[in-house]
């Protein structure tokens, strides 16, 4: 690991690789470690989420590396960098792709038993764990960490964070339900057993009310948007109480913790178990 980390490191420092071998053998170890999960671009030590740089920057390689080639076969072809084609899954590996146009990039790790319904997207970098469903039209971005049994509802959105390469992915931690039409973007933390309701967007400029605990969660320097675990979040407003908004009755949207997952909450979300 230390060797291969040091390699990238080195090569991403480099001026011009494009035309290099050692380079492009590098990066194909390197792709191969990723697709299988032994590297990650971030991981949880100690209960503190910590951002592997030099994993990102093995990414970024890639790309330059990368030639265009057509790819895939008659019924779904692509034209992509030839060091990211479209991964081709084999029953060994445990992973339920349903027919419909759905589309994983190599340098993603997808865990056994999870589903993809169609047509759903995750891009390379991504790691998305055991049990984990993600729904139709569903997008997992470059480096969203993923965890154990979350739901991705239809259309659901997890932004990637690719560059700059020390800051940290979207996170989404285990047990999380991410409800149809959400979007989670810019490096936000999603703490275990949150439910994000249907429509609910979370960005680094989004402030996070908390009518249950009477706080407002934001986002500062290097750290991210925090959504606690357990926390029920719903679309919400905020009135503009100045100036010309005020006079025309404005409000800003704004994501609202309404409850904490309980019992009743739990009964609710047990379809899931079913569907899958």
């Amino acid at each position: 690991m230390s060797t291969l980390r040091s390699a990238i490191e080195r090569l991403a420092t480099l001026g011009e690789v494009e035309r290099n071998p050692e380079a492009r053998e590098t990066f194909l170890e390197f792709r191969r470690q990723l697709t299988q999960g032994k590297i990650r671009a971030a991981e949880k030590i100690d209960s503190k989420w910590k951002v592997n740089a030099w994993v990102k920057q093995g990414i970024l390689l890639g790309f330059r590396l990368g030639e265009l080639a057509s790819m895939g076969d008659s019924h779904l072809s692509f034209v992509d960098k030839d060091t990211f084609p479209a991964r081709q899954f084999s029953v060994a590996d445990k992973v339920r792709v349903v027919p419909g146009g759905s589309s994983v990039r190599e340098g993603a790790y997808v865990a056994p038993s999870v589903i993809c319904m169609p047509p759903m997207f995750i891009n390379a970098g991504a790691y998305v764990d055991e049990g984990t469903m993600v729904d139709s039209h569903a997008l997992v971005g470059s480096c969203a960490q993923i965890g154990k049994r979350v739901h991705l509802s239809a259309a659901a959105q997890i932004g990637g964070v690719l560059e700059p390469v020390n800051a940290a992915p979207v996170i989404i931690e285990d047990d999380v339900l991410v409800g149809g039409n959400c979007g989670v973007y810019e490096g936000t933390l999603v703490r275990t057993r949150a439910v994000l309701g249907a429509g609910t967007i979370l960005t680094r400029s989004t402030p996070l009310y908390d009518i249950v605990r009477g706080q407002v969660y934001n986002a500062t320097g290097d750290q991210p948007l925090e959504v606690p675990e357990g926390a029920v979040v719903v679309p919400g407003s905020r009135a503009i109480k100045k100036g010309q908004a005020l006079e025309w009755n404005l409000s800003l949207y704004t994501p609202v913790i309404v409850k904490y997952r309980d019992e009743k909450t739990d009964h609710r979300i047990e379809l899931e178990e079913w569907l899958r």
